[in-house]
C-alpha cells in the first residue's frame, strides 16, 4: 500500500521503526508521517466528531484542517499529517470517547 517513487516521500527501503496506534503495533519508516504510517497499514479512521462520534481521516494532508488528530501519549493531542512517526510512540483515536484526554 505504499507509494514507492515520489519526490517527498520517505524511501520505502529506509529504516524500518515500530509505534502503536489504538493498542495495535504497526511498522513505518523512519520519516513517514503519522497520517502516512498508518495509511501504509490501511488504518482510515483517525480520530471521531465530540459530538456524535463519527469517523474522520486524513482530508488535506497539510495541516490546515484538523481532522487527522490523534492523541499522542505522554504529549498530547497532535496532527498526525504534519508530526513524524517516532520508534515506540504510542498513539489513540483522538475524541469521540469521553475516556480519551483531550
Amino acid at each position: 500500500m505504499r507509494i514507492h517513487n515520489h519526490p517527498i516521500l520517505p524511501d520505502p527501503r529506509g529504516a524500518m521503526i515500530t509505534f502503536q496506534f489504538d493498542g495495535v503495533t504497526y511498522e513505518a519508516i523512519d520519516g513517514d508521517s503519522i497520517a502516512s504510517a498508518l495509511l501504509a497499514n490501511g488504518v482510515r479512521v483517525l480520530r471521531r466528531t465530540e459530538k456524535n462520534g463519527e469517523s474522520r481521516g486524513l482530508y488535506c494532508g497539510i495541516g490546515h484542517c484538523y481532522e487527522c488528530r490523534v492523541y499522542w501519549e505522554g504529549v498530547g493531542e497532535v496532527r498526525a499529517c504534519l508530526t513524524p512517526v517516532e520508534d515506540g510512540m504510542r498513539l489513540r483515536t483522538q475524541g469521540g470517547d469521553p475516556g480519551h484526554e483531550r
